[in-house]
């Protein structure tokens, strides 16, 4: 009966995506009809303008939503287990603003010395923005990967990541005050998140990363479902502790990287989606959560590019608006309900 009932949950969320990716392609700025809609993707669609609001535009920022909605809900899935805490997210080692950094030594510092604004230097104002975010990233991670080798005391090294990302953040500021205003601008812009920055040149790419990230998350179940009864049970069925640790966060940290390189610092979309995962299934089997909440971050991020896109607003609302939006409640029940227990 159980397991019929996870099936049931499985097959309603993987349905709910399919017509939430289906709407992501039909509502916009400018609405095209179903029928439209199917011609073009079979491409026996003779108008150009439909192929190109298609493919080049709506149809990559649902894939990289999805994609994106995925990687993150797992990777704060990972973190939640690994520190066994239930408001642990990917950012809280810094990885994100290792990122930012990054950014704003492109964005930032290239405006202050050349004084000119980022983005009269053609290509490199997107690709080199993208590179250096992903480099920042990878760096934050390598800092943080070599103190979890040393040190057994999780919230030690919770503290560590927190004031990486405050060294960061200062560095940042700094940058900042001597920047042009139209730099200060792009980075402002980057921070709030976009889905629709990969686009059909860097989507392959995107998604082979992600896909391999993914894939691999599955492996660790088990060992996540022993972490659960404590270190020392763990270690007692022969589990290693801090071989197991470092591989959870090198495993979290690069889906983060991979995410915020490409889309900018998506908030609470990690912080949140475990536990919705959670409350539907009443589960800690990483066998079910894994996937599920997988499924969950893909439907979340599809639904918040669709609010973000909806008919009405001038342009997209900035996503990190709108994951926000229906992250924060979810992290104030969580709250409540560990005051009461």
């Amino acid at each position: 009966m159980k397991n019929s009932k996870v099936l049931i949950g499985i097959l309603g969320i993987i349905v709910l995506g399919i017509l939430l990716f289906l709407l992501n392609l039909f509502v916009g700025s400018v609405t095209i009809p179903f029928g439209d809609i199917v011609k073009v993707l079979l491409k026996e669609n003779t108008d150009n303008t439909l192929n190109v609001i298609i493919f080049d535009y709506r149809l990559p920022q649902a894939l990289t939503a999805l994609l994106a909605g995925a990687a993150l809900a797992v990777a704060g899935l990972l973190m939640q287990t690994l520190f066994r805490n239930p408001l642990a997210d990917p950012s809280m080692l810094g990885i994100s603003s290792g990122a930012s950094l990054g950014v704003g030594l492109v964005i930032l510092l290239t405006g202050a010395i050349s004084g000119a604004a980022i983005s009269s230097f053609g290509w490199w104002s997107t690709v080199g923005v993208s590179l250096a975010a992903f480099i920042g990233a990878v760096a934050v991670l390598f800092i943080m990967l070599a103190f979890s080798a040393r040190m057994k005391n999780m919230t030690t090294l919770i503290i560590i990541g927190l004031m990486i990302a405050y060294l960061a953040g200062s560095i940042t500021d700094i940058l900042k005050f001597f920047s042009l205003k139209e730099d200060i601008h792009a980075f402002v812009i980057w921070g709030m998140g976009s889905f629709s920055g990969v686009g059909t040149s860097k989507l392959l790419i995107f998604s082979i990363s992600i896909i391999i990230g993914l894939f691999a998350t599955f492996f660790l179940s088990k060992n996540l479902n022993i972490l659960l009864l404590g270190e020392m049970y763990a270690e007692n069925l022969g589990l290693n502790i801090k071989r197991n640790s470092v591989i959870i966060i090198l495993l979290s940290g690069y889906l983060t990287a991979i995410v915020t390189a490409y889309c900018g610092p998506i908030a609470f979309v990690g912080l949140a989606m475990p536990h919705i995962a959670r409350f539907l299934f009443k589960s800690s089997d990483h066998r079910l959560l894994i996937p599920a909440t997988m499924l969950i971050g893909m439907d979340l991020t599809l639904f918040c590019i669709l609010i973000a896109r909806m008919p009405g607003f001038d342009g997209n609302l900035p996503i990190n608006a709108v994951t926000a939006f229906i992250g924060a409640p979810v992290v104030i029940s969580v709250i409540m309900k560990s005051r009461k227990q």
